[in-house]
């Protein structure tokens, strides 16, 4: 993932040169010079060696951090004199980057042990002990130090860019706000001695999280310019909706007759109650529900309700996902497109500053003036860049071919294309054996076949088990036999040992290892091996006359049940043998390592309604004082908003569902996400509190099932569509081998424009503080 760079978007020429000489180092003359161009710190020609020696170790740093910028897609507008870069490099390096992190980490997990404490290990309202409060002081030490950690941070990177550049970068200005709101709310706290009802602070904490990921920033930003679409969709659903309520309350009106009442009555009965009940309609959750008491009546009454999810659930809400799609990905197209020049920008920056006249390269006017790198002077730099070992090594490799020692710009642009090549992971020769038999095993066990055969084992060990729990399903602990089961797997893990000495005979130890699926095979075989050697000198054999009252750390069938699962988690080794199954299953792996920027802003989403979810309905649920009255149905001698009609929240025993604190506020808003049975929620907390409350209910249906499910199904098209493209002429074993690396610039770097040498040099004339002499 990308990271935070420290300015985005704007130049100010105007802005001091920090680190620079003011003296110029003439060269040759325009006519023999028709694309020269000089740094603003170069020096005379009288001295120019000298100083040019004096200069060498600034001309190599400010390389080296614009080679990193360029790996990482970060912003090369920043100081560039030598104390300046030292605390840039320092700023990025991992401790400080995961300091950070952590930092925001725990100003973010505050929420689960402040007031509302979520330290309870049940959240039903019903049986919820008092939670643990922290004493005064003890949350608000910690957050005054995160808040310390932040203004250090804002601090930093107001330096390294430059006041000018600082005011006008929104997000740093934000930055700045909301860490004075959160110091100012935080010094009430400890004025009111810790009693107050509404910490501002909490919910403008996602920020932190927001402002500290490059690539969340884009995500926004494109979420916030794919919104007239989406609202254009949502309108037409408003519509949609508010149409058939219209027509339902003409077809359903109340009759003279009360047996023919009952689709009226219970969810026509007026305007908030039909449209919930249509709202709720279009996600499916109350199908066919809303229309049996109707088509009890008239099966004619079911087209009302088939036109309605025709239109609304299978064509609006579909549109819904590709109008998502098509925006979103034409969006990210444009932000990958900023990353890509990013990444270009810093390249080009790194030669111009080691191409200085007069270094690395000799001309005469005769000739004119063409800009080289020497070999030597670019292996100095690779030396102290920090990047992948394999990445640096392709890239050395391919800059010591030059064979007159130098390197021009479009050469130098090219030798960083490695950075956007798979890595191919290469495994090591076999090992040469004299003795036939050796070899004869080596030739057997390294054979594909003995790979299937080894998951035909896997899956008859898994029947087996299937069997077995099939069988005792109705048994308790003590009546289970223990003796065939024992038996079963004793066999079946011998075979796995065996297959893994035998494999590691025929590849060697190196060769082994270099596999992943053999690692993850021989280390289950190993946890297993050592479970059932404990099992034989705990329980002995052939476990006659075990007593079922547990006398160890662990029951004999509590460590048999151990066993079986990690078994049956053994077989999860046939998904790289089909080829379909290691794509999905790569896919699955890219989505959570290269699209957290996405999860982080449902993290932010998520966070922001728990928040407000507190602040609007905490204690608004609470349940009966004689719950014996609501277990017997009885509502008689109860009086408020209860209801123990079938489907209601009580009836359903939906208590520990509610806002009481964080954590579970957290679990309420995941389930309404997922939207089943939804309406539960919402129509319990209209009759606790007030209609108004359906409001919030929608809005977060709206943005995080309507907006983010579409837009997070979207991505997973966009993502398992570019590796099926990239392995349909792949076989299963180089599908196997390849490690993909489908960051989002990749995924999308096919449909890009690369920028032209005229719009690199143009921005680099640009930079606010390495000034370019043309």
């Amino acid at each position: 993932m990308e990271e935070e760079p420290l300015l985005a978007g704007s130049i100010n020429q105007g802005s001091g040169d920090y680190g620079t000489h003011n003296e110029s180092c003439p060269h040759y003359p325009d006519e023999h010079t028709p694309r020269s161009r000089r740094l603003s710190y170069s020096v005379t020609d009288d001295s120019c060696n000298v100083e040019e020696d004096a200069d060498a170790d600034l001309y190599v740093q400010q390389a080296v951090v614009f080679i990193e910028d360029a790996i990482k897609y970060r912003s090369i507008n920043h100081r560039v004199d030598s104390g300046s870069l030292r605390l840039y490099r320092w700023y990025y390096s991992n401790l400080c980057q995961w300091g950070l992190g952590l930092t925001i980490a725990v100003v973010l997990a505050l929420a689960f042990i402040e007031r509302p404490s979520s330290l309870t290990y049940t959240s039903d309202i019903r049986v919820k002990p008092k939670p643990w409060e922290p004493p005064c002081g003890m949350t608000e030490g910690i957050e005054i130090v995160c808040l310390c950690i932040f203004i250090l941070d804002v601090t930093a990177k107001g330096y390294l860019i430059g006041w000018e550049e600082f005011r006008m970068n929104k997000w740093l200005l934000a930055y700045l706000i909301v860490i004075t709101a959160s110091v100012i709310d935080w010094m009430l706290s400890i004025s009111m001695l810790c009693d107050e009802n509404l910490r501002v602070r909490r919910l403008i904490r996602p920020f932190f999280l927001l402002q500290n990921s490059s690539l969340m920033k884009k995500t926004l930003k494109c979420i916030k310019r794919t919104l007239p679409e989406i609202a254009s969709v949502i309108l037409l659903l408003a519509l949609h909706i508010c149409l058939f309520t219209m027509i339902g309350m003409l077809i359903f009106a109340k009759s003279d007759d009360p047996k023919q009442n009952g689709e009226w009555q219970t969810y026509f009965r007026n305007l908030p109650k039909a449209l919930s009940s249509l709202l709720v309609l279009l996600t499916t959750a109350n199908n066919p529900d809303v229309m049996i008491p109707a088509y009890s009546l008239n099966r004619g009454y079911s087209i009302f309700f088939i036109l309605f999810s025709v239109f609304g659930t299978y064509l609006l809400m579909n549109l819904m996902t590709a109008i998502i799609y098509n925006q979103f990905r034409g969006y990210l197209l444009m932000s990958v497109q900023t990353s890509i020049i990013r990444r270009r920008l810093g390249i080009r920056a790194a030669f111009e500053v080691l191409c200085c006249p007069g270094r690395g390269h000799t001309s005469t006017q005769a000739e004119g003036h063409v800009e080289r790198v020497a070999v030597n002077m670019f292996l100095k730099v690779m030396e102290r860049v920090h990047m992948k070992s394999y990445c640096r090594q392709a890239i050395v490799k391919a800059a010591r071919r030059f064979p007159d020692g130098f390197i021009s710009g479009e050469d130098f642009q090219r030798l960083f294309n490695e950075l956007d090549k798979d890595f191919v992971k290469e495994h090591p020769p076999k090992p040469e054996y004299s003795s036939s038999g050796l070899q004869h095993i080596q030739y057997v066990y390294s054979h594909y076949y003995i790979s299937v055969l080894g998951n035909a084992v896997a899956l008859a060990n898994v029947i087996c088990i299937c069997t077995v729990l099939v069988l005792n399903a109705e048994k308790s602990a003590s009546e289970k036999n223990y003796f065939y089961m024992e038996i079963i797997n004793c066999i079946f893990i011998l075979y796995y040992l065996i297959e893994m000495l035998l494999k590691i005979v025929a590849f060697g130890w190196k060769g082994y290892l270099s596999y992943r699926n053999n690692i993850f095979d021989g280390f289950l075989t190993v946890l297993l091996l050592a479970i059932q050697i404990v099992i034989f000198i705990t329980f002995k054999i052939p476990y006659v006359d075990v007593d079922p009252v547990p006398r160890h750390v662990m029951a004999l069938w509590e460590m048999i049940r151990l066993v079986n699962m990690l078994i049956v988690f053994r077989f999860l080794r046939i998904i790289p043998e089909i080829k379909l199954m290691a794509v999905v299953a790569s896919t699955i792996v890219d989505l959570v390592k290269n699209l957290r920027a996405f999860a982080g802003i449902l993290l932010v989403v998520y966070y922001m309604f728990a928040v407000l979810g507190i602040w609007l309905f905490q204690g608004a649920i609470s349940p009966p004082s004689n719950m014996s009255l609501v277990s017997n149905s009885s509502l008689e001698n109860i009086t408020g908003p209860y209801s123990m009609e079938c489907g209601t929240f009580e009836q359903l025993e939906y208590w520990p569902n509610n806002f009481d604190d964080f954590a579970s506020s957290l679990i309420l808003l995941y389930n309404i996400m997922v939207v089943n049975n939804w309406h539960v929620f919402t129509d319990a907390y209209a009759r606790y509190t007030t209609d108004w409350s359906l409001v919030y209910f929608v809005v977060w249906w709206l943005t995080s099932s309507v907006m983010w499910v579409n837009l997070f199904v979207a991505l997973i098209l966009e993502n398992f569509t570019y590796k099926w493209d990239r392995s349909n002429g792949l076989s299963v074993e180089d599908v196997e081998r390849i490690a993909y690396q489908s960051t989002v610039q990749l995924m999308f770097k096919e449909h890009v424009k690369e920028p032209t040498e005229e719009e690199l040099l143009a921005q680099l004339h640009q930079h606010p503080h390495l000034h370019l002499s043309w």
